[in-house]
């Protein structure tokens, strides 16, 4: 994966064999994530890069992350059920998320059309930053299967990236697995998903 915000926007993140191509996510909706690095810039955000992808942070905490796939490119909120959404545009990424937290783009003028939303949805987020709120933990029965629990010991990359999923896509996960009964397949199934977990997806997002 990219390790830069610079590479992203010129090469894409790093994460599949069309890095680098005038196919990649990122080429091809280069005008809109362009469109939203320039708003979460222009409102004092830092600029970093996580998981492969531009992330933006204001007083030490993450507040949105740019991404782009086949279909779209979004905007996604962190500590999203702090967030109001009072103009209605915040999506769940997957069915597993337990709150709506992020804004799918299928053009450039979209990103303009809503240009005053995003800057109102980014100052409030800046603003519970500032004030040190966060959103209260709900209480999670998750009963992990033996595969995944071996799985997490055994790899502390992997462990750290998986308990810092959401509640919803850690479930996605245990949901996953444990829709088969082998041990073998379940084993099976946690390395092919590692680079996603590394990179902040649940189970059934691409």
């Amino acid at each position: 994966m990219i390790t830069t915000s610079a590479e992203y926007f010129d090469k894409g993140c790093g994460r599949c064999d069309r890095f680098a191509t005038a196919d990649c996510s990122v080429q091809r909706w280069r005008a809109g994530v362009l469109a939203l690095r320039q708003i979460c810039q222009a409102v004092g955000l830092q600029e970093t890069a996580k998981w492969g992808h531009p992330c933006y942070m204001h007083h030490d905490r993450n507040i949105a992350l740019i991404g782009a796939f086949r279909g779209d490119f979004r905007l996604t909120f962190f500590n999203a059920a702090l967030m109001q959404d009072p103009e209605g545009v915040l999506q769940k990424q997957g069915a597993q998320s337990r709150f709506p937290e992020m804004i799918r783009f299928t053009d450039v003028d979209q990103v303009a059309a809503l240009a005053p939303t995003l800057r109102q949805y980014l100052a409030e987020a800046m603003g519970y930053a500032e004030a040190g709120v966060k959103p209260v933990k709900a209480v999670q029965d998750l009963t992990l299967p033996d595969e995944l629990i071996e799985a997490l010991d055994s790899d502390p990359e992997l462990a750290e990236a998986f308990h810092s999923l959401t509640p919803g896509r850690q479930k996605s996960y245990v949901l996953h697995l444990t829709s088969s009964a082998n041990p073998a397949t379940r084993r099976a199934r946690i390395a092919k998903a590692r680079a996603k977990i590394l990179a902040g997806k649940g189970a059934n997002e691409y």
